[in-house]
């Protein structure tokens, strides 16, 4: 099956260069110059992964980011966000508005095929290995994409379902950022962004009520990483 790609930049020349290595890679590459055009594209094919520029004139990356992610019927879909090296808060905001992962402008061609790679290649496997894990009141579904906490449902992205799920898998074992990064996002041993992995266990922690320290079901072990271990009943 080809994957179906759908790259937003207002620069053209970017558009450009995306879809020339793209195509190399046997995918098909839709464009669109802005978020508004974007989102026109998506509900007309929804796209397997969306690439999408942060600082976009008019509606920006992060809106059509929290548009897409407040929908259902895009909550899981793939979204890698271009941004210039040196502005590390909109990374940050990116991730917090649901991005799955990011590629830093100028960027290299053999890093961004190779994120685009890992990205579908994961979602692939979460979509063949259906499960439902339990721990203690916490129930995750692969499914749906769904985690119950006692009788309160929400809705997980496609990485914030696969980080979520390595961590349940591996219960009352601190994870070091940098092993997550390798399980979940598929990058080379000591690579990657630590900050990808706060971003989406601070998210997470907000869509399961981890408010208080005391009562978390992901836990911050300092000096080492994160763990999940059974809430306490109530």
């Amino acid at each position: 099956m080809t994957h179906y790609i759908l790259t937003v930049d207002d620069e053209p020349d970017v558009l450009g260069t995306l879809g020339r290595a793209l195509r190399r890679e046997g995918y098909e590459v839709g464009q669109a110059l802005s978020a508004q055009e974007a989102w026109q594209k998506i509900v007309n094919r929804r796209p397997d992964l969306l690439i999408l520029d942060i600082t976009m004139p008019g509606m920006d990356g992060l809106a059509l980011c929290k548009q897409l992610r407040s929908d259902t019927r895009y909550i899981d879909l793939l979204i890698l966000f271009l941004t210039a090296h040196t502005q590390t808060d909109d990374v940050i905001a990116g991730l917090d508005a649901g991005g799955d992962d990011y590629v830093t402008k100028p960027f290299e061609l053999t890093e961004l095929n190779a994120r685009v790679r890992a990205l579908l290649r994961r979602h692939q496997r979460s979509e063949a290995d259906n499960v439902i894990l339990e721990i203690g009141n916490v129930r995750l579904d692969s499914s749906t994409y769904q985690v119950q906490i006692d009788e309160h449902a929400v809705q997980l992205t496609a990485t914030e379902h696969k980080l979520l799920r390595y961590l349940m898998e591996h219960p009352n074992q601190a994870l070091s950022p940098f092993r997550l990064l390798e399980a979940v996002w598929d990058y080379p041993p000591r690579t990657g962004d630590p900050d990808l992995v706060r971003a989406h266990i601070r998210n997470l922690r907000a869509k399961l009520g981890d408010e208080a320290d005391a009562n978390r079901f992901i836990r911050t072990i300092h000096g080492v990483g994160y763990m999940v271990a059974p809430l306490p009943q109530t």
